[in-house]
C-alpha cells in the first residue's frame, strides 16, 4: 500500500520546507514517488497525519555490535532485537562489524555474519576489522570490496591479544585500503598502555569497575588517534575515527583537518551526556553496566565533544551499541577486565540528541539531519538512497514530534537487555512513525519491525575521497610504500 505522510514540514540536511511525501508500496520498490503539495494520490493511499511534526530521514547507525560474540560471551541484543529496537527510536540502517579472530579468514567470518543478520528487521551493511595480516587478508579485502559491497575496514588499537591491530597491520591494511578505495576505520586507544596499566591497577588491589576509566585515560586515546592519523597522512589515505570520546582525540583530529587531512569521525550520545562518576557507584552492578571503551568521562571531555560536533570536527553520531545483561558483566566481579565492553543506545540516539543538541541549541534541526543520518551516508557511500528525503531514495523515514517527551527505562525499551545506561532520563523529541523502505515500522507506539524485512546494503568505494587526497597530498606513482609478500617495505 502506498503512504501519504500529510502536513508535516520536511527537514533534510541543506533544507527545511512544507511538503507531503508519497511513498512507494514495499511491492513496488519502497521508495519516494512525490513531494511537495496537491500530490496526484492513488486511490487506497494510507494516509499519516504529521501535521505539527517534523518529516526526516531515517537516522543511520554506522557503529553497532549485534550479537557479538566478544569476551566469552555473545551481546544479547541479535540482529532482529536490535534493529527493531532502532526503528522504534527512528534509526532505520545500521552498518555493524565483522570481526574475525585472529587468523581466521576474513571470508568465513563475513559469511557468519551475514548469515546472522538474515533476522534483521532494518537495512544493514558491514565494516570488517583487520586483526592480522598475511596474503589471504589482503587477497579477502579485495573480495570484499568488488563482490560484496564492504568499503570500509575496521582496525582496533586495542585488546591486546586478542584483537589488537598492531603498526604493521595498520600500515599493510591501510596501504591496501587506498589500493581498493576503501576507508579505514579505527578505535583508537593505545592497546599497550591499557594493557600495562591494567595490570598495575590489579596488582594495587584495584578490581572493580572504578579502575576501568583508570586504565584508559584520555591519553592512550589521543596518542592512538594521532598515531592511526599520522600513519594515513604518510599513506595519503581518508580514516574515520570511531567513538571519539576525549577532548585528546577532538584536538588532533581538529589539527589534521586544519592541515587539510581527510579525517572524519565520530561520537556516542553515551560520551556526550554521561560523567564517568557511574563508575564509583557503590552497585556494583550499576557500575559495571556502564563499561565500555573508551569510557565516559567528564565534563571537559564532554564539553570539547560537543563543540567538536557543532563546528564539523566531528561528522556521525553513533552507538557502539553492544549489550550484555547483569549476569553477563557479573564475569568480572573479581577483575574489572573481565567485564564485557559494551552499553546501548540504538532505540535511544536520537532522541538524545534531539534532546541535548536542538533543544539546547547546540544543534539546528538541520544539522540533527546531518549528524544523525545525512553525513554517515555520504561518507559510507549510501547516499542519496538513504539519508535524505529525495524523490527515489528510499522511503526511510521518521515523523518527528518535537513537542512530545518520554522518559527512558528499562522497563519499557525494546532493546534486550536488563539495563539502560540512559535509565530516567526525559527527553522532549521522540519518533511517532518511522517507515522503512515505504512498510510500517514502528506508529504510535506500536512496534511493527517485521523479522527478516531488513535488506544487505552494497556499497562501493567512494572514489571522491580518494581522489581527493591524493591530489592534496601530491601523490606520485609508485606510492612510495609497496607490499613485498606480508611485510611493509620502502620503495628502491
Amino acid at each position: 500500500m502506498t503512504i501519504l505522510i500529510r502536513g508535516g514540514t520536511v527537514i533534510d540536511a541543506d533544507r527545511t520546507y512544507r511538503a507531503d511525501v508519497l511513498c512507494a508500496d514495499p511491492k513496488d520498490g519502497g521508495t519516494i514517488l512525490q513531494i511537495g503539495l496537491d500530490l496526484d494520490v492513488p486511490a487506497g493511499t494510507e494516509t499519516i497525519d504529521a501535521s505539527g511534526q517534523y518529516v526526516m530521514p531515517g537516522g543511520i547507525d554506522p557503529h553497532t555490535h549485534m550479537e557479538l560474540p566478544f569476551m566469552g560471551t555473545t551481546a544479547s541484543d541479535d540482529f532482529y532485537t536490535g534493529t527493531a529496537a532502532g526503528l522504534s527510536g527512528g534509526t532505520t540502517s545500521i552498518i555493524d562489524f565483522v570481526i574475525p579472530s585472529p587468523k581466521q579468514p576474513l571470508m568465513q567470518a563475513f559469511n557468519e555474519w551475514r548469515g546472522w543478520a538474515e533476522k534483521a528487521s532494518a537495512d544493514y551493511g558491514f565494516h570488517v576489522a583487520v586483526t592480522w595480516w598475511d596474503e589471504s587478508v589482503h587477497r579477502d579485502m579485495g573480495t570484499l570490496v568488488h563482490d560484496h559491497g564492504v568499503s570500509s575496514f575496521k582496525h582496533f588499537m586495542a585488546y591486546k591479544n586478542a584483537i589488537m591491530a598492531d603498526d604493521e597491520v595498520l600500515v599493510n591494511s591501510f596501504a591496501r585500503s587506498l589500493e581498493l578505495g576503501a576507508l579505514p576505520t579505527v578505535h583508537a586507544e593505545n592497546g599497550e598502555l591499557v594493557f600495562q596499566l591494567q595490570k598495575q591497577l590489579l596488582a594495587k588491589g584495584f578490581t572493580g569497575p572504578e579502575a576501568h576509566p583508570l586504565s584508559r585515560p584520555p591519553e592512550v586515546e589521543g596518542e592512538a588517534a594521532n598515531r592511526a592519523i599520522r600513519i594515513a597522512q604518510v599513506l595519503g589515505v581518508p580514516i574515520y575515527i570511531v567513538h571519539v570520546s576525549s577532548k585528546d582525540a577532538v584536538d588532533v583530529i581538529t589539527r589534521a583537518r586544519s592541515e587539510g587531512q581527510r579525517v572524519f569521525a565520530e561520537v556516542l550520545p553515551g560520551h556526550l551526556v554521561i560523567d564517568e562518576s557511574v563508575y564509583s557507584d557503590p552497585d556494583w552492578t550499576r557500575a559495571a553496566a556502564h563499561v565500555m571503551s573508551p569510557p565516559f568521562r567528564t565534563s571537559e571531555h564532554r564539553e570539547a565533544l560537543w563543540r567538536g560536533l557543532q563546528s564539523g570536527q566531528l561528522h556521525t553520531t553513533a552507538t557502539d551499541h553492544c549489550v550484555f545483561c547483569a549476569s553477563q558483566k557479573a564475569m568480572g566481579r573479581e577483575d574489572f577486565t573481565r567485564i564485557p565492553n559494551g552499553c546501548g543506545g540504538v532505540e535511544d540516539r536520537m532522541s538524545i540528541l534531539w534532546h541535548h543538541g536542538v533543544n539546547k541549541g547546540r544543534l539546528t534541526p538541520n544539522e540533527f539531519v546531518r549528524v544523525t543520518s545525512t553525513n554517515a551516508a555520504q561518507i559510507f557511500n549510501l547516499f542519496p538512497r538513504k539519508g535524505a528525503i529525495q524523490v527515489g531514495a528510499d522511503a526511510d523515514i521518521v515523523v518527528w514530534d518535537p513537542a512530545a517527551s518520554r522518559t527512558i527505562s528499562v522497563k519499557t525499551h525494546h532493546q534486550k537487555v536488563d539495563f539502560n545506561v540512559f535509565e530516567g532520563m526525559t527527553v522532549q523529541g521522540v519518533a511517532t512513525h518511522t517507515l522503512t523502505r515505504g512498510a510500517h515500522a514502528w506508529a504510535d507506539g506500536d512496534l511493527r519491525a517485521v523479522r527478516g524485512a531488513g535488506q544487505y546494503l552494497k556499497r562501493p568505494p567512494n572514489g571522491a575521497y580518494f581522489d581527493a587526497t591524493r591530489i592534496a597530498n601530491h601523490l606520485k606513482e609508485p606510492h612510495p610504500i609497496h607490499r613485498a609478500g606480508d611485510k611493509v617495505v620502502k620503495a628502491a
